[in-house]
C-alpha cells in the first residue's frame, strides 16, 4: 500500500539524519522524544492519508517530521508538491498573503507526515493550496501524555499548558508573540502550534479552517485567544470564514458561526473528546476516527468536504 510505504521512505530517510540529531544544540531532548516521535509517525501512518506524499516529499518531511509550530504550503495532487518552514519567523520572511487563504492542522500523530496527508485531502476537495501547521511534539506533550494519552486531549490540554516551561528551557521560545496587524504583544503561555497558528491567523486572511481531532482544539485556542487580544481582526475574519471539524466537536468563538461538525458514526474516539451539547452536523456512515484511505472504515475527508463545500 502506498501509506506504508511512504512511512517506509520516511523512517530511511529519518535514519540518514541520526548524525545531525546526535549533534544538536540538546542531544538528551532529542533522546528522550525519538521514540514517541517514530510511534507517532506511525499513528500518522494509521490515522492519515499518506500514500498522497510522494516519495521527494515523504524524504523532504523526514528529518524534521516532528518539529512543533512548522508551516507547510501543500499543493493538490500532481500540482507542485509541497513547501515547510520550520517557524513562523521563516515563513513571513518567504511567504506572502495570498499563498493560501486555507489552514489545515491535524492532530493524532502529530508529525509533519499526518500533516501533509491531511492538508492534501484538504487541498484535493478544495482544488488549491493549503497551509498547514505542524502540532508536534515536546516535552511538556511527553508529560501530559503520561498522564492520560493522546486521545484524552479535553482536559490533558490544561496540564500541558503547565509543562510548558521545560520546553522553554530546552529550546528559544518567544516570551511573547507579535502578530503583524497591530504589532499585538501577548503574554500568554501557550503551546507552540498555537501561537504559530495564531499569528497566521494575524497575517493572512483565512476563509476556511479545517481540523481533525487534537487539531479541532488548536483551532480553538488560536481563535479564542485572538477573539481576547484583537476582537476586530477576529470579527473581520468570522465575518466571511468558515470552520470544518473532523473527528472531535469542540466549541468555537461565538463570531465564528459557520461551523460544522463532522462525525464518524462508529468514532467512539473522537465523541470522548467532543463538547456533549454540541451536535454533529454531518455523520457519515460506517466511519471511524481515522482518515487513511486504504484502510477499512475511513472518514473520507476529500469527499466530505467537497460535499460541503
Amino acid at each position: 500500500m502506498k501509506s506504508a510505504q511512504s512511512l517506509g521512505a520516511a523512517q530511511a530517510a529519518r535514519l540518514i539524519s541520526l548524525p545531525e540529531k546526535i549533534s544538536a544544540p540538546n542531544p538528551l531532548k532529542e533522546a528522550l522524544l525519538e521514540p514517541i516521535r517514530e510511534r507517532n509517525a506511525f499513528l500518522d501512518y494509521i490515522f492519515y492519508d499518506l500514500g498522497t506524499l510522494n516519495h521527494d516529499e515523504v524524504a523532504q518531511l523526514a528529518p524534521g517530521y516532528a518539529r512543533e509550530g512548522a508551516i507547510l504550503l501543500v499543493q493538490p495532487s500532481g500540482r507542485g508538491g509541497l513547501r515547510l518552514w520550520q517557524d513562523f519567523d521563516a515563513f513571513r520572511a518567504e511567504a506572502h498573503r495570498g499563498m493560501a487563504d486555507c489552514i489545515a492542522v491535524a492532530g493524532v500523530g502529530s508529525s509533519a507526515l499526518g500533516t501533509a496527508a491531511f492538508a492534501r485531502n484538504v487541498a484535493d476537495a478544495i482544488d488549491g493550496p493549503v497551509l498547514g501547521v505542524v502540532s508536534g511534539y515536546g516535552l511538556a506533550d511527553l508529560f501530559s501524555e503520561s498522564l492520560g494519552g493522546f486521545f484524552w486531549f479535553g482536559w490533558v490540554n490544561a496540564v500541558r499548558h503547565a509543562f510548558e516551561p521545560l520546553d522553554a528551557a530546552t529550546r528559544m521560545m518567544p516570551s511573547s508573540l507579535e502578530v503583524p496587524n497591530g504589532q499585538i504583544s501577548m503574554a500568554i503561555r501557550r503551546s507552540l502550534d498555537v501561537k504559530t497558528l495564531l499569528s497566521l491567523l494575524g497575517m493572512i486572511d483565512v476563509s476556511l479552517l479545517v481540523g481533525h481531532s487534537k487539531g479541532n482544539l488548536v483551532i480553538s485556542e488560536a481563535l479564542f485567544a485572538l477573539l481576547q487580544h484583537d476582537p476586530a481582526r477576529a470579527g473581520a475574519l468570522a465575518q466571511n470564514g468558515r470552520i470544518v471539524t473532523f473527528s472531535a466537536k469542540i466549541a468555537m468563538p461565538k463570531p465564528w458561526t459557520q461551523v460544522i461538525d463532522v462525525m464518524g458514526e462508529l468514532d467512539g474516539f473522537g465523541l470522548m473528546n467532543s463538547r456533549p451539547m454540541i451536535g454533529t452536523d454531518r455523520r457519515v456512515k460506517s466511519a471511524w476516527h481515522h482518515t487513511n484511505t486504504e484502510l477499512l472504515f475511513h472518514l473520507p475527508v476529500t469527499q466530505v468536504l467537497r460535499e460541503l463545500l
